[in-house]
């Protein structure tokens, strides 16, 4: 069985429309509200947590929504056109706004484009596992991950290239831009991309290795006397009948991936979005040199998605999952104990995009292999409903305990939450990928690259 590259950039052209928007949301949105409208940090920050607090209601909700929804263009179409499109048209008040000093425009041209952006983000992350085979998820994932990086260096490249260093810069042709790309991509999905069939594809697929792990599971029944059945229920992927409630073992697993999730979001983005500060204050890094150490994260991360997807597909998500927890707890304990700056220290950040790649690439496909096929919108909330509130408290309870405590405390604050997140995963029994059958009539269905 292969994965169709092709359709799974194509499917990740959402992805990259969304990441678009939200790189230029967190580079240029604090910069209007600063420069333009004097707003005090406090206030900005509260501002730009506003993304997330939506999120946390607005992503189970939609996503649980485009489960239910049947149309002649898909379950997850209908949402990423209209959300794609009400957010193009919103977001160009932005600097509308910014160029004639309307605080109210402003705010509200803000809240109907992050409205507009929860409303398809679900949806849109959605429509990977609805057209690919479960085992191939970690692979399709890894692709997901690498257009939405795509997506947000587009953005960073505008910025650097149109934001003039010196005077009051007109952010109408960045957002212009940055909208044209977000609406060709989602049109260009719309026209190769047909959601229905490509869905029932994989539901044949998968039922495919339902029936072989079953003809498996009876044949090592018969020949050793004892069935592997329990074997297959803790540590593969389950395919949940329709209609029937959650068992309660794999609800156990959901919950503890979940809060695995939360915990290793409270730890990486405590560090990415205190490190500027930190680095200042406590390395003695002026001016934009801290980016250097971001960059090479960001980077190693890009470069290392496809070839982790890769090892999950061999070794499994959770081994894969666990491992780069054990690597991105390493790396911020290591960080703890560094004094000053040394340029020994882009390497540790270059590990910690490796780890942090192996456990984004892996977590979100293990969550939705729990959900009934019906179910993946749902689930997807669930994976974002959890990250998102991290993201809402971790910025303000590690910025407390900088305050308070000291900047000595921020890599030791990562590391903390980050182990919680490893023995959380021990306990993980389900959602992990099966192996894929060889020689066997699901060979059939391969498609090539």
């Amino acid at each position: 069985m292969k994965l169709n590259t092709r359709r799974t950039i194509l499917v990740g052209l959402a992805f990259l429309s969304i990441s678009a928007f939200w790189q230029l949301y967190d580079s240029l949105i604090p910069l209007i509200l600063k420069n333009t409208f004097q707003v005090s940090d406090t206030i900005s920050g509260g501002i730009m947590a506003i993304d997330n607090v939506l999120a946390v209601f607005m992503l189970p909700l939609f996503g649980s929504l485009s489960d239910r929804v049947h149309t002649r263009i898909g379950r997850r179409m209908p949402f990423i056109l209209c959300g794609t499109a009400a957010a193009v048209i919103a977001m160009l008040f932005l600097p509308f706004a910014d160029n004639i000093g309307s605080l109210a425009l402003f705010v509200t041209a803000l809240l109907v484009t992050l409205i507009a952006m929860g409303s398809y983000r679900s949806p849109a992350v959605s429509l990977m596992p609805d057209v690919t085979p479960k085992p191939l998820r970690s692979k399709a994932n890894a692709i997901i991950n690498l257009m939405g990086a795509v997506g947000g260096v587009i953005s960073l490249i505008l910025i650097s290239a149109l934001v003039p260093k010196e005077g009051k810069p007109d952010y109408f042709p960045i957002f212009l831009i940055v909208a044209a790309v977000m609406a060709l991509s989602v049109l260009l999905l719309l026209w190769k991309i047909r959601e229905n069939p490509l869905r029932e594809e994989r539901e044949k697929i998968d039922s495919g290795l339902s029936e072989a792990d079953g003809a498996n599971a009876s044949s090592s029944s018969t020949s050793t006397g004892r069935s592997t059945a329990g074997h297959n229920l803790t540590e593969q992927a389950q395919t949940i009948p329709e209609k029937t409630a959650l068992d309660p073992a794999v609800r156990r697993s959901l919950v503890l991936i979940l809060i695995s999730v939360a915990c290793w979001f409270m730890g990486y983005n405590a560090v990415t979005t205190a490190f500027s500060r930190y680095a200042q204050i406590y390395w003695g890094i002026q001016g934009g040199g801290f980016a250097n150490c971001l960059l090479i994260a960001t980077a190693a991360a890009i470069i290392s998605y496809i070839p982790v997807g890769s090892i999950a597909s061999r070794v499994g998500r959770k081994k894969t999952i666990l491992g780069g927890v054990v690597l991105l707890a390493s790396m911020f304990a290591i960080g703890a104990t560094v004094k000053e700056y040394h340029v020994w220290i882009n390497g540790l950040f270059a590990l910690v995009g490796v780890a942090w790649a192996a456990i984004n690439v892996n977590s979100y496909p293990m969550v939705v292999e729990m959900s009934r096929g019906s179910d993946i919108g749902k689930f997807t909330g669930f994976y974002y409903t959890f990250s998102m509130a991290a993201q809402i408290v971790t910025p303000i309870l590690s910025g407390f305990l900088l305050e308070h405590v000291g900047y000595f405390i921020l890599f030791p604050y990562a590391a903390f939450f980050v182990v919680i997140a490893f023995f959380t995963m021990l306990f993980v029994r389900h959602g992990d990928s099966r192996p894929i059958p060889k020689k066997s009539r699901l060979e059939a269905f391969d498609v090539d690259d």
